[in-house]
């Protein structure tokens, strides 16, 4: 049977179409997976950043500034061996969208905040078209540390990371989760389709609806804005968003 994570997907634009993913494309990074982790009895949170072996159980951090402590002497993967700072994330740690993304780049390994650099600005336009400013969102990545040569994580660093992020989701408890781009909805979902076949669909799952869409950085990439062109989609898919936190506000949802 395939994974309950991935159990309904809903299209934002064409209800006639439909993706449902094959057991093979839900892997090790299922996100029930994990929530099953348990502790030993000898567990010691101290320990986390030490190996990638040690659990990250739910309910471990109780604060982003406790879990940046953490991360900020992380070697649960090599990626600790050439960071400058851990970036844990921006914008309100209770907002009812969480944007989450591949990894930091340059700017953000050298600030330390999430979404600094070009992408990160084109990011902030994007959302401030719809009205949407930081108290709507919190914004975070798979990765904590800077991949080299801004390379996409390896499986094994997002594996070694994916416990801070499920706790991130955990303390923020978004209702609206952004995927931006394959890392993130592979990471997540365990979805390895390409996301051009799935982005601007809504995926449910408990009480949280998921969205794929572009990353900023492909979108910088592709600077045409003529109708079906990736700009042109993004628009289409972050209107889609601001409609579904109106609807979610006006029912007592959000």
């Amino acid at each position: 049977m395939p994974s309950p994570l991935c159990s309904r997907l809903i299209p934002a634009y064409f209800p006639a179409l439909s993706f449902m993913p094959t057991e093979d494309q839900i892997d090790l990074f299922s996100l029930g997976d994990v929530a099953l982790t348990q502790a030993s009895s000898d567990f010691n949170p101290d320990d986390i950043p030490t190996s990638a072996r040690v659990p990250i159980p739910p309910g471990t951090y109780s604060s982003m500034e406790q879990m940046q402590a953490h991360c900020n002497q992380c070697f649960r993967c090599d990626l600790g061996k050439t960071r400058t700072h851990a970036v844990i994330g921006r914008g309100n740690p209770k907002a009812p969208i969480m944007i989450v993304g591949e990894g930091p780049g340059q700017n953000e390994d050298e600030t330390g905040i999430a979404f600094v650099g070009k992408a990160g600005q084109l990011l902030d336009k994007i959302l401030a078209s719809v009205n949407l400013t930081e108290e709507d969102v919190f914004i975070c990545n798979v990765v904590k540390c800077r991949p080299p040569g801004n390379r996409a994580p390896t499986k094994d660093e997002a594996e070694a990371c994916k416990g801070y992020l499920l706790e991130q989701i955990r303390m923020v408890n978004p209702k609206i989760i952004l995927l931006t781009g394959a890392t993130a909805l592979k990471g997540l979902l365990g979805i390895t389709q390409g996301i051009t076949k799935v982005r601007g669909q809504w995926i449910e799952q408990g009480d949280r609806l998921y969205m794929p869409i572009f990353h900023p950085a492909y979108l910088l990439r592709n600077p045409s804005r003529e109708k079906g062109s990736p700009k042109w989609l993004m628009w289409q898919d972050i209107q889609a968003v601001r409609a579904r936190l109106d609807e979610l506000q006006a029912a007592g949802k959000v």
